[in-house]
């Protein structure tokens, strides 16, 4: 592997005919990127600046948003960066650097997501202990829990990695995610546990919590009117597609970052994209645009932009 100045450096061997491209993926990647820049932080600021959004529902859709600005820019400037260089490489602490925070950004949306269903199934289910449950206090608690535990796992898990002996320089990705592991001279049995204790903890676990209470939400519009039924319906469902989606790639993600498959490289490329992509880009849609109160502030924010 490559070191220089003792600084051990890491290539990116997962780019597709950059040196053909590499102007043409600048300029999408930048769109893109700009796009969820501009969007997220749209919807987080009529939030936070619109007193009648102060709601737990939308301070934790505002979270969420915020959560996949933070993701974006974990990755996407990096990959800007690549796209222009004449080597696509990283130093050995910046890529653990970016695939902690990969992680922690990733296990976070699980997490926060978990909080808006617990909200909505309170709300809905349980509506007179609403104002008593969801109190600031308890708000403040779900989103530090949702940041501080996939951070403080993140950590472990790279100071674990951080001691291993490397024997490969390449990654077959393109930015550091887990196949990161494939680098390390010798499997860490330790290393491998606790990632599946991870996995577990911050996202299979929200997961099903979020099924179990979307079908509890479910079930009761069910027995109440029609009306009832077709607004949980237009709430839930896009929900759930959206998470069982995001749920699958970073299942993807974590399975083949461990297992050395010859899957195509060009379909490995466009499936770790949509890791960074898919819920940066659709959040403040199922999110912020679906939502009737913000996308009336939306609208009166463009035309006040618009008139002047």
């Amino acid at each position: 592997m490559e070191e220089e100045s003792n600084q051990t450096y890491i290539t990116f061997g997962g780019h597709v005919e950059l040196h053909k491209y590499r102007y043409l993926y600048f300029l999408v990647v930048f769109t893109i990127y700009i796009l969820i820049i501009c969007s997220n932080c749209t919807i987080v600021y009529l939030i936070w600046n619109h007193h009648d959004l102060h709601e737990p529902m939308y301070i934790f859709i505002a979270a969420l948003l915020l959560n996949s600005v933070l993701l974006s820019t974990n990755i996407y400037p990096k990959l800007l960066i690549d796209f222009l260089s004449e080597k696509q490489m990283i130093s050995y602490q910046a890529c653990l650097v970016q695939y902690s925070l990969f992680y922690t950004f990733v296990d976070s949306e699980f997490l926060l997501l978990a909080a808006m269903a617990y909200d909505r199934y309170v709300s809905i289910c349980k509506p007179l202990q609403y104002p008593t449950v969801m109190r600031g206090k308890m708000i403040s608690i779900f989103l530090a829990l949702s940041w501080l535990v996939p951070a403080c796992h993140a950590l472990v898990l790279a100071a674990l990695s951080s001691k291993q002996k490397l024997c490969s320089s390449t990654l077959r990705v393109i930015f550091c995610n887990n196949s990161f592991f494939e680098l390390f001279c010798v499997p860490s049995r330790a290393i491998s546990t606790y990632g599946v204790f991870m996995f577990l903890n911050d996202v299979v676990v929200p997961v099903i919590f979020i099924v179990f209470t979307y079908s509890r939400i479910l079930i009761i519009c069910y027995h109440s009117s029609g009306e009832v039924r077709r607004k949980a319906a237009q709430t839930c469902v896009p929900h759930l597609l959206v998470l069982m989606n995001y749920y699958i790639l970073i299942t993807y993600d974590l399975i083949t970052g461990r297992l050395k498959s010859d899957f195509p490289k060009i379909a490995h490329l466009i499936m770790t994209l949509q890791s960074v992509l898919y819920n940066p880009v659709f959040n403040p849609i199922i999110y912020g645009l679906k939502m009737k109160e913000i996308d009336k502030h939306l609208k009166k924010l463009f035309w006040q932009y618009k008139m002047n």
